[in-house]
């Protein structure tokens, strides 16, 4: 029975029954996972199919069981189980449960009540500390440790940024510092620690949101593999084991009871600089993969709930990794909901991009829905309400929503269409400047209003998946053949040019071509109405060596190589300069109000000032940008002009009114110094006409006489 402590006042826990040896009492059913209670832990798990339930403890680092304690049936409130375990201590306990039950493939039925199954809800997977290392030798046996935050978040204001005015770096944790070159501490290389250290160069470089590849915990000894005697493993991420738990070899010390908290630090000291905090999260398949897969989460608890099957039992695969979560059914929808109101609460994370979350519309027959009810609950939820919503709009499966993903005004999308068509566009294909156009003014023709569509599109040019920006002018073709699967991994389709000599070259010519393509394509990113977000390393020329699908490189491929921001000073000082220019100027991220001088907001011209027209063969663009700063006194107008085209052109810029003059910002036929005078450096024929060399930008704004 519950006792009341009448000199704390404070509820306290009694055992009602012995099992095993051990005092239990009905548990905290609301509560899903362990819960540390007065005297005990409290074990809550659910599953709709299962017909008994075991708790498993075991001691640090072994394999098998040292108590196994069945929940009583009593014990059993609906298809929840929850149980009270007194005088254990969670330091030195793993656990894990089994569940007995029906197995039948082709009902999609996998119960076994042999099996150890991971606690989806756990906050901490054992033995996952050191990373390429564990002490199991199972394979896929996965257990959990009980934790308890002690963080104080203390007086804490997130920066709440609009999604226009952001400019998201996305990162790998690991590689982001693990090179020696990084100059952060030995010990926190490739980890939450190091990052930290490195705040300082990203206020340098000016960014105010970080994207990081995923941090839920995995196995990155999953499929793990040798070839040319290289370890190859799962070094992205992009196969979860448990979603509530952070990768705890991301931390540089073992944090015992308190995991997570070296993340919360990060977090906070990161939001304390203006900075927010974006998590790459995978909710579309698990590690657990096809029927050929290992079976320790949710396969062992409600297999034909959690994953999409085909009528006979077997798996959809609209992921491309072996099974898709059934994220429409509405217990996989609470799970979901739950474990991001969990990040959000105790680790205060701004915001999510969700990977291939096409696959999350679609429902438990793999059509695509109207009207998704977990899109839906997650753009309404009020713990969620403030924090970004980014898809990865499309999926393995074939289904491409970029620029019809279900919104409700609350998601924002990766826009895949960005990436191809100003690739393409600057290159110089065929037919593309209408495209370009559509792109850099914030793709209304996907997204409808202005308001929507600046706050819909998160632009970008590179990413993880894919060249980097260096390699993207570097590289007609992938090379992945360090992959070990004859260069068949990756996309084929880059849009990429290598400026004329494939991979590394000392030919002056191509180098100088090369570096003011990268510019060329930097400028523009940042000149584009929405969200901006590059790849971690493209500011200072990182490769991977023509690798476009480094999923499984752990090594001087995915590491950073610090020492190339020396050996590409000027991209470094360039990209610096081109985001404080986009964070200085509001008109380039999104509407500031009329100007002044009654020009419209946004105007298209070609080689000529004020005429729109647009052929196949336009290569040669001018679009001006017309409104007010930020605190909406002065006009903000400025005037991008591209030549894609191979041959130098005349670019001609709009008249002004009396007292206003254009002065010339940035231009990428030179080189860019802190002291550039590009104003000076500019060709100009005439009074109002530029001459642009081949495959250049040029930035323009108004000032007063």
């Amino acid at each position: 029975m519950l006792h009341y402590n009448t000199e704390k006042t404070e509820l306290r826990y009694a055992p009602t029954d012995v099992v095993n040896g051990f005092r239990i009492r009905p548990g905290k059913y609301l509560r899903n996972g362990a819960t540390i209670v007065d005297g005990g832990v409290s074990f809550t798990i659910h599953s709709n199919g299962a017909t008994a339930c075991n708790l498993c403890l075991f001691h640090i680092n072994e394999d098998e069981p040292y108590a196994v304690i069945p929940f009583p049936d009593s014990y059993r409130i609906g298809n929840t189980y929850s149980m009270v375990v007194f005088d254990i201590n969670p330091r030195e306990f793993e656990y894990a449960y089994q569940f007995d039950g029906e197995y039948d493939e082709k009902k999609g039925l996998r119960f076994d009540k042999n099996n150890y199954i991971l606690d989806p809800y756990a906050r901490v997977v054992a033995d996952q500390h050191r990373w390429c290392e564990r002490t199991s030798m199972k394979n896929t046996l996965y257990k959990a440790r009980v934790v308890e935050s002690n963080f104080e978040w203390g007086n804490f204001k997130q920066p709440n940024l609009e999604p226009k005015d952001m400019i998201i770096y996305e990162m790998h944790v690991r590689g982001f510092t693990m090179h020696p070159s990084s100059g952060v501490e030995k010990k926190h290389r490739g980890t939450f620690e190091g990052i930290r250290e490195k705040i300082p160069y990203l206020l340098e470089l000016g960014v105010n949101a970080v994207e990081l590849m995923p941090i839920f915990e995995f196995d990155e000894l999953e499929a793990v593999r040798e070839y040319e005697g290289k370890k190859l493993i799962n070094y992205w991420g992009y196969s979860p084991v448990c979603f509530f738990a952070p990768n705890t070899s991301y931390a540089s010390e073992e944090e015992d009871l308190s995991v997570g908290n070296e993340f919360r630090e990060l977090v906070h000291e990161l939001n304390s600089n203006g900075i927010e905090v974006i998590l790459d999260v995978v909710f579309n398949h698990t590690a657990e993969g096809n029927e050929m897969g290992p079976s320790f989460s949710f396969k062992g608890m409600d297999n034909n709930i959690y994953y999409m099957l085909t009528p006979d039992g077997k798996y959809y695969n609209f992921s491309g990794c072996g099974n898709v979560m059934n994220c429409n059914h509405p217990i996989v929808q609470q799970f979901i909901l739950e474990c991001l109101r969990y990040w959000v609460v105790s680790y205060r994370v701004d915001g999510f991009r969700f990977d291939l979350a096409a696959i999350m519309g679609r429902n438990e027959d793999g059509s695509p829905m109207s009207k998704p009810p977990l899109l839906q609950s997650l753009a309404f939820d009020p713990i969620l309400g403030r924090v970004k919503l980014i898809a990865e709009a499309w999926d393995a499966g074939g289904l491409y929503q970029v620029g019809s993903f279900p919104s409700w005004n609350r998601w924002a999308e990766w826009n895949g269409r960005y990436r191809d068509d100003m690739r393409c566009f600057l290159k110089g294909d065929y037919g593309m400047a209408q495209a370009a156009i559509n792109r850099i003014t914030g793709s209304l023709d996907l997204y409808g209003t202005e308001n929507r569509a600046e706050n819909a599109t998160v632009n970008f040019l590179n990413c993880h998946d894919g060249f980097t920006l260096y390699d993207m002018y570097a590289y007609n073709n992938k090379h992945n053949e360090k992959n070990g699967w004859y260069n068949t991994d990756g996309d084929n389709c880059n849009n990429s040019w290598n400026c004329g000599v494939e991979g590394e070259t000392d030919d002056p010519e191509v180098l100088e071509l090369r570096n003011r393509m990268r510019k060329n394509a930097f400028a523009i990113l940042m000149c584009s109405r929405g969200s901006a977000m590059f790849y971690a390393g493209d500011e200072f020329c990182n490769t991977q060596f023509g690798n476009n699908n480094a999923y499984c490189q752990d090594n001087e491929i995915s590491w950073l190589d610090w020492t190339r921001k020396d050996k590409y000073n000027e991209m470094f000082e360039f990209c610096k300069f081109m985001i404080h220019l986009r964070r200085k100027h509001p008109i380039l991220r999104g509407r500031s109000g009329p100007s002044g001088c009654g020009f419209p907001e946004v105007s298209i011209h070609n080689k000529e000032a004020w005429n729109s027209n647009c052929g196949p063969d336009t290569r040669t663009l001018g679009i001006m940008f017309a409104g007010r700063t930020a605190g909406n006194i002065e006009d903000d107008i400025i005037y991008i002009g591209i030549n894609s085209f191979w041959e130098r052109q005349n670019i001609q810029l709009p008249n002004l009114p009396l007292g206003r003059k254009w002065r010339v910002i940035m231009n990428t036929e030179f080189t860019h110094t802190k002291d550039t005078d590009y104003h000076a450096l500019t060709s100009w024929v005439g009074n109002d006409k530029i001459s642009m060399c081949p495959r250049s930008v040029v930035i323009a704004v108004v000032e007063k006489y």
